[in-house]
């Protein structure tokens, strides 16, 4: 069910009065890694955009047959179909935004549900019930993300001063067996160059963009596939020698890289434990 307070009506006059943007995506770590976005898979898409621009996004021109909102550090792509359900039950439990306030969100209309255990963190949800973590960066307690050993890395030190946008992604939460959290989290690191460390009790590697926080659960989850968020993606610079390397390191693609006629390259992988994810190079210039 819908959980934004605000009339459709007004939310999508809302998304036509935005110009159209490029995507503002982080600059890619040492390995040329960094998030680019968010797939999912809905029934009302122009809802679902109107959810995603209200919550601070905004659109941007894509081809194809998917539309794009762009945020901070990502960008939410939305194809019109069924999926089997929410994220909750899969790999990826959910999703998470950093914003500077989340009772300025409310007063635009959202409906948002407090942890009451947890200071600053609440969860909102798409029209479709999709549940949206949101972290109050002036009230939560839980944000920062300390690094493995110490020292300092210039992209994961953004957890741990404020925000200078109204909003930001965070987190994707994945819960896998709980003898598999470290090879998860190592799985990461290793693959797409990234750092590992501690962000509140969760083991995490940190991407530029988003931290991958990992939680042990009795048993596997189902795969993302079919999900409402069906994939997660990661823009690459030089994706092609990346996928060579990944190849040569035992990574098995499920669609190799390939380059689409208009020069925007991409392939498609399945990590161990069921999540999709597409890496991409050209989306950072939509």
């Amino acid at each position: 069910m819908p959980r934004l307070a605000l009339p459709l009506l007004a939310l999508l006059a809302l998304t036509a009065a935005v110009a159209p943007a490029t995507a503002q995506l982080s600059r890619p770590n040492a390995a040329g890694v960094a998030m680019g976005h968010l797939h999912y898979v809905v029934r009302d898409v122009a809802a679902n955009k109107a959810f995603w621009v209200a919550l601070g996004g905004k659109p941007i021109v894509l081809e194809g047959t998917s539309e794009g909102v762009s945020l901070p550090d990502v960008v939410v792509l939305l194809r019109q179909g069924e999926s089997s359900g929410g994220t909750e039950g899969s790999v990826v439990n959910h999703v998470a935004f950093r914003v500077q306030s989340i009772a300025a969100l409310e007063r635009k209309g959202f409906k948002v549900e407090y942890i009451k255990e947890v200071p600053g963190v609440a969860s909102t949800h798409t029209p479709e019930g999709e549940r949206i973590e949101l972290f109050d960066d002036g009230l939560a307690t839980n944000l920062g993300f300390e690094i493995d050993g110490g020292g300092k890395d210039e992209f994961a030190a953004r957890h741990n001063r404020k925000l200078d946008v109204p909003i930001a992604a965070h987190h994707i939460h994945l819960n896998v067996p709980e003898d598999q959290v470290a090879v998860a989290k190592e799985w990461y690191a290793k693959n797409f160059g990234g750092v590992r460390g501690k962000r509140w009790h969760y083991d995490a590697v940190d991407l530029p963009g988003i931290n991958i926080n990992i939680s042990g659960v009795a048993a596997a989850k189902a795969p993302t596939r079919g999900r409402m968020l069906d994939h997660i993606g990661f823009e690459v610079q030089n994706l092609a020698v990346f996928c060579k390397q990944l190849e040569t390191a035992g990574v098995k693609f499920d669609r190799p890289y390939s380059k689409l006629p208009s020069g925007f390259g991409l392939a498609f992988l399945t990590d161990p434990w069921g999540t999709t994810i597409e890496l991409t190079e050209g989306l950072r210039a939509l």
